[in-house]
Parts: structure tokens; sequence; C-alpha cells
């Protein structure tokens, strides 16, 4: 297939084309085998060797996701969490990591509890202000700069280009979380980026069944052969199963992510005129502040993910989330049921997020459902 001149929603759903060369199936097989045979003269020609470091069913994910993002390679990994800690494992000891104050609290943990245990200092900073970026770096130091945009659960919005221009001005590299926005509305590598992480389980995936996590390189160099032997040396791999599962969903990714945008949209639209929401942060909302950079770096739509203040403060948001019908009271995103939770609750004490605040993922639903099953829990 010649993918260069179809279009990435082509692209994805028939998953670059492949078919098994022996059957002609449209859907490749699964291989689970661990290990794999040696030539007569113990040279492994077929490229593959044992299971931990690849398997052949990665082979057609990673190869989707590198053409919709436009890099040069892609991996995958057990989960999210695992893909964007073999980056900072990956990193140089005493390297200095400027990360985004607002953004995945599971990372933002990580970060803060073990990073030093890997010898990484790291500066949580405001990273949608390119003047506060500028500021935190330290040339000759800083290796990394991470940025999330949208960045869970405020969606704030980063601008990606004139971050990649300040971490490299340093000598730095710059990662993108790209989870919320997908390659169906983003692609950070045309921007600047060097690095893109997805968590997997959601939007990639889609479906609520597979936990995984992914890293795109906009560049096949020294420290991209680094994260694939942190890969492979920590054995954060994706079953074969998974990974089967996983392209199953990417094949209905721009279907589903257009949807939810749709969706997602009028939803914060309708809340915005509700006088029990004290605010509504959506970048496709012209009051929200990085509305304006999120028109120029997110094409066809904002994002299946939206939160909610509601009037009343943590109490009364947990027992409008307690009402709910239609929406699922539950932990992640990006599935095709819509789910909503309390996310002060979740994150702790040290979360940046208001105890009044409900996260929203907007899934396939008919956007009139999701509106009436919301506006009837938080009227009580």
């Amino acid at each position: 297939m010649k993918s260069k001149l179809l279009h990435p929603a082509t692209i994805a759903a028939q998953a670059l084309g492949w078919t098994d060369p022996q059957t002609g199936a449209v859907v490749l097989p699964v291989h689970v085998a661990t290990t794999f045979q040696r030539d007569p003269d113990n040279q492994y020609r077929r490229g593959r060797g044992y299971g931990r470091a690849d398997n052949p069913t990665y082979d057609q994910p990673q190869a989707l996701l590198t053409a919709l993002e436009g890099g040069a390679d892609s991996l995958l990994f057990a989960s999210g969490m695992a893909a964007a800690a073999a980056v900072f494992q990956s990193l140089p000891r005493s390297a200095h990591v400027v990360a985004p104050r607002v953004m995945y609290w599971g990372l933002r943990n990580w970060l803060s509890n073990f990073a030093e245990n890997w010898g990484i200092s790291v500066d949580f900073v405001d990273a949608t202000s390119p003047d506060v970026l500028r500021m935190a770096m330290r040339p000759g130091s800083t290796r990394l700069v991470w940025i999330e945009t949208p960045a869970n659960p405020l969606w704030s919005i980063t601008d990606i280009a004139a971050a990649a221009e300040i971490a490299h001005a340093a000598g730095a590299i710059l990662a993108v979380d790209s989870t919320a926005a997908t390659p169906v509305l983003t692609r950070p590598t045309a921007l600047g980026a060097d690095l893109v992480m997805h968590s997997a389980t959601k939007y990639l995936n889609g479906h609520s069944d597979v936990i995984a996590g992914s890293l795109t390189t906009a560049h096949k160099d020294e420290f991209w052969e680094r994260i694939a032997r942190t890969r492979s040396s920590g054995g954060a791999i994706l079953g074969s199963f998974e990974a089967y599962l996983l392209l199953r969903g990417m094949r209905t990714l721009f279907a589903r992510v257009e949807r939810a945008c749709r969706s997602a949209q009028q939803v914060a639209e309708a809340l915005c005129a509700y006088p029990r929401i004290v605010e509504v942060l959506y970048p496709g909302l012209a009051a929200h502040p990085g509305h304006m950079v999120a028109r120029r770096q997110m094409a066809g739509g904002f994002g299946g993910m939206l939160s909610i203040r509601v009037k009343g403060g943590a109490a009364a948001a947990i027992t409008a989330a307690a009402r709910v019908e239609v929406w699922q009271r539950a932990t992640s995103l990006g599935g095709v049921e819509s789910l909503i939770e309390h996310r002060a609750s979740i994150e702790g004490p040290d979360s940046p997020v208001p105890p009044d605040l409900l996260r929203l993922s907007v899934g396939i639903e008919d956007a009139a459902d999701l509106i009436a099953d919301l506006e009837a829990a938080l009227a009580g």
C-alpha cells in the first residue's frame, strides 16, 4: 500500500494494508512463541531471538503508530507508565528534567518518589508559559523536557513548537505525552518533538480491555537505542494477545476520536450555561486560556476530555457523580463508554486539582443523553 498517498484514517482502518502472505488473511496471526530457532551456524538471520526483546505481533501496531505519528520508529510497552519510565531510566545519571505541574498524577507521583533513585533531578513548572519553561532550563544539565498537552485533568495546553525550540536551545530533547490528543488531532513530531508517548490503554485501544503504552521517536539515534535496551532488559513488554487487541482498537481510532470530539464539544457548551457549574475546562471553548494554541496544533477537534467544577465544593461534586445513570463512575479515559470521576480524592493532598472538579471522558454515546444525565445529576 502506498501509505504516503492515503489519508491517515484510511491507513489506520486498513492497518497499513498488511495481510498474511501465507493465507491472505486480512488479520495477521498472533505469535505467542517466547523463543525462536537459531540457524545451523548459530545465527539469527530471521531477526528473532527471544520474546522479551521483540515479538512478531508487535510489528504491525508499531509500524502503524509510526506512520500515524510521522515518526521514525515506535515501541510498545506493558503500560503507559512503563513507556514513560523507560524514557527517564534511559537518561544519564545526574540528568536534570523539566516536567509540568499539571500532568498525569501517576507519572508525577513516580517522578516525585523514584526519580532520585535514578540520579535524576526534576523541576515541576507551569509548562503552558514559554517564559517559565525557558527560565527552568539549565543548559548543559537539562537533558529532557517532558510536557503533556492537553494536560490531565485541567486540560491545559502547552505550545509544542515553542517547547521544542526552548528544549533544543538548551541541548535537551522534548517528549510529549499526547495521550489525550492522539495522532488524530496532533502530530507532535511535526511540531518539533523528539519523542511521543501514549498510554495506549486509553484512546489507541479504546475499549477498556488492554493495558499498554507506546513511544514513538522522530529520530532513530543512540538515545532511542538505549530506550529499546531498557525495554528489553527491564522486561516491560506487552503480551501477544494484548498487542493484537491494541491493533484491533487502532483500526477504529479515527471514527471513535472524531465522535468523542463532537460530543465533548456539545457537552462542554451545554454545561457552560448550567447554573450549578462554576467552570468548564475544555480547550474547545473560546474562553479557555489555551484555546488559540489548541486551534493551532490540534486539527479536527479538541479531544474527548473535559472537566467541570461544581458549586458546593467536593461534597457537591461527589454527590453529583453518585447520581449519574448513563455515565460510568470509573477511572481511566478514552473508551467507548463515558466515564466520570472525582479526581482530587484519587490524586491525594499534593494534587493541583481543585476539590470540586469532576473529570469527564466522553465516549461515543449520543451527546443529548450524556447532557441530560449530567443535568439531572447536578440538579439532584
